[in-house]
């Protein structure tokens, strides 16, 4: 999941969580983030009479969810998520010119939906992150919150129950 935001503060950060967490049809476990201001306190401040609760980790904890801090000064603890940023910024920003913020927010948009739905990975022997999580929810829906196959984009076409006019048409 993606999106484009102006400003990243903590506001964007708790915001872009939530929608995430409504989204998502599983389970979230953990959440790795890095040690910026919008998902910690300043080192200085975390055990101190000056730390207060953050409402990333607020939510986090609401959904019971566990929020690990990458370890400051080692980059490669972020490993996981650098190639799918580069695979982004290669499709986008660094193959097109944009005039606006819209333009990028519309182009980012349809490439998550391309690639989610679309582009067939050798790490998912073969599926597509959609095909990948409808697999694993046919063999593990305990860790699922909602049918992943309801999520899928397009026309809701439903031919066991043909429409009144479609039936008036076939007598």
């Amino acid at each position: 999941m993606t999106q484009l935001v102006d400003k990243a503060d903590r506001k964007t950060a708790w915001e872009f969580l939530q929608h995430m967490l409504e989204a998502v049809p599983y389970k979230v476990h953990t959440i790795l983030t890095d040690n910026g201001i919008p998902f910690a306190e300043q080192p200085r401040n975390r055990k101190s009479i000056y730390s207060r609760p953050m409402r990333f980790d607020m939510i986090c904890e609401a959904n019971g969810i566990e929020h690990r801090l990458t370890k400051p000064n080692h980059p490669w603890t972020n490993g996981h998520v650098e190639p799918m940023n580069r695979t982004i910024k290669d499709a986008t920003v660094k193959r097109f010119h944009y005039e606006a913020h819209d333009q990028l927010r519309t182009h980012l948009g349809d490439f998550m939906g391309a690639y989610n739905f679309a582009r067939r990975l050798k790490t998912l022997g073969g599926l597509t992150p959609y095909e990948y999580i409808c697999k694993i929810w046919t063999s593990e829906p305990d860790r699922f919150i909602l049918n992943p196959i309801h999520q899928m984009p397009g026309l809701k076409i439903y031919a066991s129950h043909p429409s009144p006019s479609r039936q008036k048409l076939s007598r």
